[in-house]
């Protein structure tokens, strides 16, 4: 800062201007010099005039400066700068100020009997001082385009684990340095473009712009803090919050307060966007920075700006990140000792879309209160929704809570596709420190049609009844493991899932595992359904180690087989026989002349089987019993007798889910051999 330099040669000019004419030089050396604002310690000053010229040359040399209430410390400073008459009582000089290696300043001080005036320039950038003696303990500080970083020892005092990156400051600041009273630094800013960040990069802002009156007041054992004003434009994130600030500006007050050893404290905080966001609250900070206490209170009266604005952060850990929201919302929140208290929200008309449609919540009202202590009760209602594409129509949640954990007071039952789907026992432990959401739940599916979840999913049309229990269920590490099982009526038969999980379900590439068993379904209407041509009989079969990424299989180990029961008919028809060579990389052979199949509909048959072991996109096929390279898929039964033989026991899987395609669309064509 150039006031205690200033400081240091007004004894020495002022014994200049009282020295004989034909001095030609004075020097001084100084241990120490104390100012309100700075300390300067081993100070030289030293003025060269020679006799009769009417310009001389003053240099200072300063040791140490020291600015502890600034946050501001100087090595080895050297001004240099030609020294002038202005008037019949002041002075005036200009030259480069340097400290060590730094980048050289242009230091200008202009001074007389009443007033001071300096100024500290770079390019464009510029601080000018004023000061008057009829109010020695008052300085005034213009700042012009100052580079950010300038001011980082001042940052570093009220926050020390932070430091700009860019960006620009104007202000016109007072500094009120009077003994016995605080310092005192008032007056209006302006930010333009700033960056900063913190050392383990958990706060950091781009762009940010705004204007502010600030008022600082500090002792060595108190410092207060007033920042009231708007931001306009940038962006920040501190932990997994995004902040993406409008264009149209948002009101800014804090009221801040820290005393020796502790850590800040705010008593009001208030944060102004219009319709969309208003919050209003204080909180406390332990020395780490770390949050300690919050009461605050939110208001949105249109949600849609929010997503984009404040919460992309937030929803992006659950894979919700595109996620629109409309209608209007109340929250409020209490934390003590780093730990959530209480979180109610208050929701009204509020519309929430995936735009992939993964989910869908139409008209939710109520709301969802938590407590960390006494028990509270709550209620959420929604008109109709969606997930995954399976509509579902109005229901209510039912909530109370206490003691840290939001749960269902009773079952919530919500209608689905002509049947319905019951949660039970519910509890939710929110985030709390290191460990994140834990969810358990019990779900049961009653009479749901079968036919709807495929149309809804775009599976082939088939008709069943799908109902079972999951006893528990564990949402944890964006992960969700179902004990127990589901099971559906399909096909005359039962098709059983079991050792389910669930890994991002809303996130990004979501993973499905599960183990699947069929047993005893009706052969004819489910290749019917398939377009698989024709085969009469019962069928058995498993699917274990199913894995899905973004819900296209990767790794599975399954295997069908034909089940054979009395009075039930073992028939295949033409169209199969080559659709099933078609898959298989197979050929089927005869006990009569190939020229004479096509004159049969279809044939008998004692045993069909087929397998595939998935793994890094190759299909290790397999049939009732091999040899060789070769496996049997079909073995005849009568006459004509009729075989299937796979000859390529390793298929490319892409290919093979091409070739079930076809299959499906009618697109293979015969071939008989």
């Amino acid at each position: 800062m150039p006031r205690p330099i200033i400081a240091a040669t007004l004894a020495l000019l002022a014994a200049l201007s009282a020295a004989p004419a034909d001095a030609r030089g004075m020097q001084a050396r100084i241990d120490r010099v104390v100012t309100p604002v700075a300390t300067l310690e081993q100070v030289r000053v030293r003025v060269d005039w020679p006799a009769g010229a009417s310009t001389g040359e003053l240099q200072l040399w300063a040791g140490r400066v020291d600015a502890p209430d600034l946050g501001y410390r100087y090595r080895d400073l050297h001004w240099r700068c030609p020294l002038q008459r202005d008037g019949e009582d002041g002075w005036r000089c200009e030259g480069a100020l340097r400290s060590g290696r730094s980048a050289p300043l242009q230091l200008a001080v202009r001074l007389d009997a009443a007033t001071t005036h300096a100024s500290l320039g770079q390019g464009k950038a510029r601080i000018a001082l004023d000061r008057d003696a009829a109010s020695p303990d008052l300085t005034t500080i213009d700042l012009t385009r100052v580079p950010a970083q300038w001011a980082q020892a001042l940052l570093a005092k009220a926050w020390p684990e932070a430091r700009f990156t860019s960006g620009e400051l104007d202000a016109r600041l007072d500094i009120d340095a009077a003994a016995g009273r605080p310092l005192r630094i008032s007056g209006p800013l302006a930010l333009r473009g700033i960056g900063l960040e913190t050392a383990d990069a958990s706060i950091a802002g781009e762009k940010l712009g705004g204007r502010f009156a600030i008022d600082y007041r500090t002792t060595p054992a108190l410092s207060l803090l007033a920042v009231d004003g708007e931001l306009r434009g940038g962006e920040f994130l501190a932990g997994n919050t995004y902040v993406a600030l409008p264009a149209s500006p948002v009101g800014l007050r804090i009221d801040a307060t820290q005393h020796a050893g502790a850590g800040w404290e705010l008593p009001r905080i208030e944060w102004r966007d219009g319709d969309a966001l208003a919050a209003v609250g204080s909180a406390r900070f332990a020395t780490d920075a770390s949050l300690q206490a919050l009461d605050l209170g939110v208001h949105s009266g249109d949600m849609a700006p929010l997503r984009q604005r404040y919460l992309s952060g937030w929803l992006g850990l659950f894979g919700m990140g595109g996620v629109d929201l409309h209608g209007a919302m109340d929250l409020r929140v209490q934390v003590r000792d780093g730990l959530l208290q209480v979180a109610d929200a208050s929701l009204d008309g509020v519309d929430l879309r995936d735009p992939e449609e993964r989910f869908v919540f139409d008209g939710l009202q109520g709301d969802v209160r938590y407590s960390a202590g006494a028990p509270v009760q709550s209620e959420l209602r929604w008109n109709s929704g969606k997930l995954y594409g399976l509509e579902f129509d109005a229901a209510r949640l039912p909530f109370a809570s206490a003691d840290g954990l939001l749960r269902f007071r009773e079952d919530a039952v919500v209608p689905l596709l002509g049947g319905r789907m019951t949660f039970r026992d519910l509890t939710i432990r929110p985030p709390q420190g290191e460990a994140g959401a834990d969810i358990r739940f019990g779900l049961v599916l009653d009479d749901i049609d079968f036919g709807r979840v495929s149309e809804a999913l775009g599976l082939p049309a088939f008709q069943g009844r799908l109902s079972g229990t999951i006893p528990n269920a564990r949402y944890a590490n964006e992960r969700i493991d179902f004990d127990g099982g589901l099971s559906m009526q399909l096909f005359d038969g039962e098709v059983a899932f079991s050792s389910l999980a669930l890994e991002r379900p809303f996130g990004s590439a979501p993973s499905l595992s599960a183990d699947i068993a069929l047993d005893d379904l009706d052969l004819l209407p489910l290749t019917e359904v398939l377009g698989f041509g024709s085969i009469t009989g019962r069928i058995d079969g498993r699917i274990t180690g199913l894995r899905l990424v973004d819900w296209t299989p990767v790794a599975f180990d399954a295997r069908f087989i034909t089940d054979a029961r009395p009075g039930v008919a073992q028939r295949i028809s033409q169209r199969a026989v080559q659709e099933i060579s078609s898959v298989g990389d197979a050929s089927f052979v005869s006990s009569l002349q190939g020229q004479l199949i096509g004159l049969f509909d279809d044939f008998g048959y004692r045993r069909i089987g087929i397998g595939c072991r998935l793994v890094n996109e190759v299909c290790a096929m397999s049939g009732l019993h091999s040899a060789n390279n070769a496996f049997t898929i079909v073995e005849g039964s009568g006459l004509p007798r009729l075989g299937v033989v796979g000859f390529n026991r390793q298929v490319d899987w892409p290919t093979l889910v091409e070739r079930l395609t076809a299959v499906g669309t009618g697109e293979v064509k015969p071939v008989f051999e």
